[in-house]
């Protein structure tokens, strides 16, 4: 069974950066992306990024492209989301999660399968 576990969340300044991590354990051979939806406070889950499990292939959601950057290392089995030039709008609990591209690409979590426990993220002065 997939099992995620993020970590990396915390507080910072706007312009400021944050490196999320998830830690994928078991099997991902009938999954086809892993990556991060958030929800911001009030808001509706919004799909942020994913990496395509066979061949790398990233998305992005418009309002990230060109601040967030998503990577993998197969080695330590985890998938990383570096966020720079956060604006305060970007604070949000950040899931990790894993499922069908679609879920990204038609920004619906129903095509999602498996779901991290989440972790916070805060930008404030």
């Amino acid at each position: 069974q997939l099992q995620l576990v993020e970590s990396g969340g915390g507080l910072v300044q706007p312009g400021g950066s944050l490196k999320l991590s998830c830690v994928v354990s078991g099997f991902t051979l009938n999954i086809g992306a892993i990556g991060w939806y958030r929800r911001v406070p009030g808001k509706d889950l919004e799909a942020v990024s994913c990496i395509h499990t066979k061949d790398g292939t990233t998305y992005y959601a418009d309002s990230m492209k060109g601040r967030f950057t998503i990577s993998r290392d197969k080695a330590k089995n985890t998938v990383y989301l570096q966020m720079n030039s956060l604006q305060l709008e970007d604070t949000a609990t950040y899931y990790c999660v894993a499922g069908n591209p679609a879920a990204w690409y038609e920004n619906e979590p129903r095509y999602l399968e498996v779901w991290g426990q989440g972790t916070l993220a805060t930008v404030s002065t």
